[in-house]
């Protein structure tokens, strides 16, 4: 297959291309040359399919997330995970990293988009989260309550499917009384969780919005930073130092903020959000600009933050963060991609043919991300 590209993003911060083509052979580009004779398909603009690094299949934006949980099945959340899981990569979301389900339904969605069964992104799953007894997350948690016992609550999601770690570093948002700005589980704890992922390969990733805790999660080793609202001087040095991702969700708050008229998410989430959104503004622009790598991910799933919908956080990092659309193309491909671990994120001779088919250029208005014209995933038009 020839795909024609007006202009051709290949996901690294490199100017464009204008008028290549790009051959797709066997599901990899197996060339990218200045444009000639016939073509299959023609856009205005090519880039590689989008990386999430944050989201939460089993969560449809309902208004009360934890509320779902505790009054569906988990069958029910399954199908609603399926759904997703197609909702997701026909908005252009060819890679998701889905940081905590329950009952093991994120690894049944891979496996099921592996064996060609279901529609989907191919996936990152975390399995449970690791959450201190009664913290943030317990409703799709296991509870940790020693080192010793973060140890084997790794082991026991690797043996369910898990092929990434997530960790509750500190209170969130979602959880009635747990405080956002409180760190939960103990530095041992991190500490162990994280050698005992990486002795077997896995990345870890911290939900952490809390100083303490993200400084805790920072120097015992963590990979990625969820979130990061309360960040400081000392853990961007610390970001920068170690090479850590910061995954700053911008969605989340964003949609729960833009729906608090509406009078159906639990007043805590509200208030809650509200306390934290001037300080996630500055602080994570702050770190930005300071020189930590950003990786998109949007906590999809959260309230009124719809799978279907990654493109808005692709738009709050140059909208927010001041990053060039470019630039914030760049972080929701490429570095996403790396921190999952699946592939580069970038279209380049050899890597998996992801790409989006765009009816106007990416690189000047980050908004053309919105509808697609085609999604390849694979090679393979989803």
């Amino acid at each position: 297959m020839i795909v024609r590209a007006g202009v051709f993003y290949d996901g690294t911060l490199e100017p464009p291309k204008r008028n290549v083509d790009v051959t797709v052979e066997d599901g990899r580009i197996g060339a990218i040359r200045a444009a000639s004779g016939e073509c299959d398909l023609e856009a205005p603009c090519v880039t590689p399919g989008l990386v999430n690094a944050h989201a939460h299949l089993e969560g449809s934006g309902e208004p009360d997330m934890m509320g779902m949980v505790a009054t569906t099945t988990p069958n029910q959340r399954l199908l609603r995970a399926v759904e997703n899981a197609c909702k997701s990569v026909k908005a252009g979301v060819t890679t998701i990293r889905d940081v905590g389900s329950s009952n093991r339904i994120a690894a049944d969605v891979r496996d099921a988009i592996e064996e060609g069964r279901i529609w989907g992104p191919r996936m990152r799953v975390a399995g449970a989260v690791l959450c201190m007894t009664g913290g943030h997350g317990w409703p799709i948690g296991r509870a940790v309550d020693s080192p010793w016992d973060a140890r084997k609550a790794v082991r026991e999601q690797m043996w369910g499917g898990a092929d990434c770690i997530k960790m509750i570093a500190t209170g969130g948002v979602m959880t009635k009384g747990a405080v956002p700005g409180n760190a939960q589980l103990t530095y041992d704890e991190l500490e162990a969780a994280i050698d005992e992922a990486h002795r077997h390969g896995l990345r870890v990733a911290a939900h952490a919005i809390g100083t303490q805790g993200i400084k805790n999660a920072l120097r015992a080793g963590i990979d990625s930073i969820e979130h990061g609202t309360m960040l400081d001087d000392e853990a961007i040095g610390l970001f920068k130092e170690r090479g850590v991702r910061l995954v700053p969700t911008l969605s989340a708050p964003t949609c729960i903020l833009a729906h608090l008229e509406d009078g159906h998410q639990p007043r805590y989430v509200v208030e809650k959000a509200r306390g934290l959104n001037e300080a996630m503004l500055a602080n994570i622009r702050h770190a930005y600009e300071s020189g930590v790598r950003i990786a998109g991910g949007s906590d999809a799933g959260t309230p009124y933050n719809y799978h279907e919908n990654y493109a808005q956080e692709v738009e709050l990092m140059w909208s927010l963060l001041g990053m060039t659309p470019q630039q914030a193309l760049h972080a929701a491909t490429n570095v996403a991609a790396e921190l999952v671990g699946l592939h580069r994120g970038i279209l380049a001779i050899g890597e998996p043919a992801d790409m989006l088919l765009l009816r106007g250029d990416a690189g000047k208005d980050v908004r053309a991300l919105r509808d697609p014209q085609l999604v390849f995933k694979n090679g393979s038009i989803q």
